[in-house]
């Protein structure tokens, strides 16, 4: 089961405060970093539910193990913002919207939909 965390501390992946961010551990490398959780913002789920899942952004999120990506923006707080177009799962196609921080352990998976 997910561990809720104060939302306040992920404030750059959700603007609204109903809705509730969930963790989960991970291990994995990116951009020669090992983070430990990712944390999805629900944001998906308003439009996208019906095609995509938590399970399905975490396996999303495996396929970016051992990489390096250049960030699209990064914004005065420094958190870095990623796109990934086109990951490949089951035969399906998915865009992956996430952010890392230099200060923190997790990745922020902001947004996902299946192309």
């Amino acid at each position: 089961m997910p561990v809720i965390y104060n939302l306040a501390i992920y404030c750059k992946m959700c603007d609204s405060l109903f809705m509730s961010r969930r963790d989960y551990p991970i291990e994995l490398t990116i951009n020669n970093r090992v983070f430990l959780k990712v944390v999805i913002d629900p944001h998906y789920e308003e439009k996208h539910a019906e095609s995509i899942s938590d399970e399905i952004i975490l396996e999303l999120v495996q396929l970016l193990n051992g990489k390096i990506f250049l960030p699209k923006s990064i914004d005065e707080d420094g958190y870095q913002y990623f796109t990934n177009d086109g990951l490949e799962l089951n035969d399906k196609r998915y865009k992956l919207i996430w952010l890392l921080h230099d200060n923190e352990i997790y990745i922020g998976v902001v947004n996902a939909y299946r192309r």
